[in-house]
């Protein structure tokens, strides 16, 4: 582009001299000539006003020329405070982000299975490599403390109180009182000879040994008979009683102080307990060794429950729409967020990159960028330069 427009300045030079040479033996040319002036005149200008923004025209030391390597650094300031004002505004953020619909991109790349390996490949490299990092022992440490302090911040038996009422929701206390009837039952079956032998020590002696063997039958006849009539009659008076004692206990769980004293003396006594601490060290030495095997050797190591919860993923993604929105919402948020939170450093981070360039690269650089559109203001220098000298001089001529 600079051979075209210089390529154009010296044709304009060339018709210049041949149609002042040539002007007295035919006057017409003085039109040509007016407009060859005045396209060498625009010409001129602009190419100094285009070579004065990169580098000193003919390297003559002329003021504010050579404008991007004397003010490159006032230019990478500007050029930062631009980006972070119009480029990493919060509005501008979020309609940038928003229209990228990232949820839908990410269901539509994992229904790929080849993705999900890869994605599963990436994920279990980055946590094996992050484990193995780690420092043992203030990781086990750290894990002990957290989960005891989480323990004692919490009541135990309010909690165990909850989770049995929903246990014992929907007639599940009648099923497990129908499951401890079939296992009594199968209990006193199994240990007949165990009853009895009892019942022979504890009779007096001058009982004779049938009539102590009679009266381990009997009892052994009864209680089976009662299980049987409590599991045969939903309606049983045991079904009642055995359901007001569950809930009564759930009650006392949550609201009774001795309980929950009892159940606080139990608990600071078990997490005190070495076992606590075995129980961390060896869950975290399952966890390395199976970060080591799968550094050893990942090809082998399966992923399969991985690749299985990314499909399942992609696939809610791709079925809810609630979720993708909340999905979108929460990824725009957050890096929308980050990045106003730090538009300021990026900003900096433009500026302190322009200031850091040699003058003549950061010079070359901008010029390579925009050059090619600077030299058709070359062109149209010299186009409309001639065009506006031969009016100047059509005017001249009638006036």
């Amino acid at each position: 582009m600079k051979l075209v427009a210089s390529g154009l300045l010296i044709v304009a030079l060339a018709v210049f001299v041949v149609a002042k040479l040539l002007e007295p033996l035919h006057p017409w040319l003085g039109y040509v000539r007016a407009s060859a002036e005045a396209s060498l005149v625009g010409g001129i200008a602009d190419w100094f006003a285009v070579t004065a923004l990169f580098r000193r025209p003919l390297g003559l030391p002329i003021p504010h020329t050579a404008i991007m390597q004397t003010q490159k650094d006032r230019v990478g300031r500007i050029l930062g405070n631009f980006v972070q004002n119009h480029f990493l505004s919060r509005k501008v953020l979020d309609a940038g982000l928003g229209g990228l619909r990232p949820a839908s991109r990410a269901a539509e790349w994992l229904q790929a299975p080849v993705n999900r390996k890869k994605l599963a490949q990436q994920l279990a490299g980055g946590l094996a490599r992050a484990i193995e990092a780690l420092p043992e022992d203030q990781v086990k440490d750290f894990v002990q403390r957290s989960a005891v302090s989480r323990l004692e911040a919490l009541q135990l038996a309010p909690l165990v109180g909850d989770v049995l009422t929903i246990a014992t929701a929907d007639g599940r206390p009648q099923e497990l009182l129908n499951e401890a009837t079939r296992l009594i039952g199968g209990a006193v079956a199994d240990g007949r000879d165990l009853i009895q032998a009892k019942v022979r020590a504890e009779s007096p002696r001058w009982l004779p040994l049938g009539v102590r063997d009679a009266i381990a039958d009997r009892m052994i006849s009864g209680i089976q008979r009662m299980l049987a009539e409590v599991g045969a009659d939903p309606d049983h008076p045991l079904r009642g009683k055995f359901e007001t004692v569950v809930q009564d206990f759930i009650q006392r769980l949550k609201s009774s102080p001795e309980l929950i004293a009892r159940a606080e003396r139990l608990k600071h006594d078990l997490l005190g307990h070495a076992v606590v601490e075995e129980l961390v060290g060896g869950m975290w030495d399952r966890v390395r060794s199976a970060a080591e095997r799968y550094r050893n050797d990942p090809e082998h190591a399966s992923l399969a429950p991985l690749e299985e919860a990314l499909a399942a993923l992609a696939e809610s993604l791709r079925t809810d729409a609630t979720l993708r929105a909340e999905v979108d919402r929460f990824i725009t948020d957050v890096v929308a967020s980050l990045l106003e939170q730090h538009r300021h450093e990026v900003a900096e981070l433009i500026a302190a990159t322009v200031r850091d360039w040699d003058p003549e690269v950061a010079a070359s650089r901008i010029e390579l960028a925009v050059g090619r559109d600077l030299q058709f203001i070359r062109l149209n220098g010299t186009l409309v330069g001639g065009m506006a000298g031969l009016v100047i001089y059509i005017v001249s001529k009638l006036f």
